[in-house]
């Protein structure tokens, strides 16, 4: 029993004195969103902060997820119109998956791949769906868990000043 908890005590001094990978505060509405740079499908690096003065929608998402498949078709037709840039940061799946779910939905605008998680992790993202919309400055305006219907996109993007 002594050892045990010698070892236990060991292994929480380890965990106490290991610095968190990301310790900056959670990203919240009226905060900047956390710079990040990302590869696309197609190998180029997209950078977040290369896209100041616009309108972004950052989504995070997977392949298997199904409110992700079910607001993809909603996120393109609104894309359609114009008016905002959208980055869909997909969490570590292979590169020809992601293309063959791109595919299927004819989505156009642009997929991120985060292959470690380490973007997912910095916007502490803990559910598919998350959806963070970030005003022209580089602040986060609105955040959204869970799948988004079209009035939902709609009415966060005329808060800022995005009309269809």
């Amino acid at each position: 029993m002594k050892h045990r908890l010698a070892g236990l005590f060991a292994l929480l001094a380890l965990a106490a004195c290991a610095a968190p990978a990301f310790s900056g505060p959670a990203p919240e509405v009226g905060a900047r969103a956390p710079d990040f740079a990302l590869q696309n499908l197609q190998g180029e690096t997209v950078r977040l902060s290369q896209l100041r003065g616009e309108v972004v929608l950052i989504n995070f998402w997977a392949t298997w997820c199904g409110p992700c498949r079910l607001e993809m078709p909603a996120i393109q037709a609104r894309y359609n119109h114009g008016g905002f840039t959208v980055l869909a940061v997909d969490f570590a799946e292979p590169a020809d998956l992601v293309q063959a779910f791109v595919d299927e939905l004819g989505l156009s605008f642009p997929i991120l791949l985060d292959p470690a998680g380490e973007v997912q992790e910095i916007y502490r993202v803990r559910g598919y769906p998350s959806t963070f919309f970030v005003d022209p400055q580089g602040f986060i305006r609105h955040f959204h868990i869970g799948e988004m219907s079209e009035q939902i996109l709609d009415n966060y993007l005329a808060e800022m000043g995005v009309l269809p």
